[in-house]
């Protein structure tokens, strides 16, 4: 079963349609929950998202009573969801949710074990001063990590919640979860998704509140994936007696 969690800060009209979409899926994908986290909302989404809980039984809704960011929203998602297999969307609409049936056709076509699908978008609906600067991001990041992908950013992700949550507690996680997927021994296969323009709200996102911390978190990716290891071969396990506790002197 899978559980879709969608971080949200300030989307008050996108809630509604985002969901309804959601709901269509839910007729061909197995989708049995889907956890709102909003990261106190100012605009009126936690109210929003109290009333859909009537019209959506799938739905759930938690709140952050600070700001934490993306990535903290996330792991509150995931850590809370009742499901093994995750799905993760932007709340501003710009993913589709249609698009969760062709990723999870691709989860199981690889075997759906350790295994993330993580959408690219064929064709970004943002301003020129994004796309440029997320293209030139994605090379400078693939360049020095190596890890295969052309666009990180894409928020349509698949994956275990186990291994999900082995993965370091940072902030702007999820700017890396796929080489930090790969540095765990998960497999990455890239799927092509549909990206749509943002039609409400506006985006949380510029170039130079992500420069900067994006070029510190790139090197601290770099650092943790020179000094992974490789899983141990254990010969043997051998179960002896609880040790007991012995009393006075010897």
């Amino acid at each position: 079963m899978i559980t879709v969690v969608v971080p949200v800060h300030n989307e008050v009209a996108n809630i509604e349609p985002l969901l309804d979409k959601i709901a269509t899926a839910t007729q061909t994908v197995p989708i049995t929950e889907v956890i709102y986290v909003d990261d106190c909302s100012r605009d009126g989404t936690p109210a929003v998202l109290e009333k859909a809980c009537a019209a959506y039984p799938f739905l759930r809704v938690i709140c952050h009573r600070g700001r934490c960011g993306q990535s903290a929203a996330l792991w509150t998602g995931i850590s809370h969801a009742q499901n093994g297999i995750i799905v993760t969307l932007d709340g501003d609409g710009q993913n589709d949710p249609v698009d969760i049936a062709k990723i999870y056709d691709q989860y199981c076509v690889a075997g759906a074990g350790r295994v993330m699908v993580a959408g690219q978008r064929k064709k970004r609906h943002d301003n020129v001063v994004r796309r440029v600067s997320s293209r030139i991001a994605n090379r400078v990041r693939s360049s020095l990590l190596k890890d295969g992908v052309r666009d990180a950013g894409c928020s349509l992700k698949l994956f275990r919640r186990d291994d999900f949550l082995m993965l370091p507690r940072m902030n702007h996680l999820h700017r890396f979860l796929p080489v930090l997927m790969q540095r765990e021994g998960v497999t990455v296969v890239l799927c092509d998704v549909v990206h749509h323009p943002r039609r409400h709200g506006v985006s949380k996102y510029g170039v130079w509140n992500r420069l900067w911390v994006g070029i510190v978190d790139l090197f601290g990716v770099r650092w943790l994936q020179r000094r992974a290891f490789d899983p141990v071969d254990i010969a043997e396990v051998t179960k002896g007696k609880p040790n007991e506790c012995v009393s006075g002197a010897a």
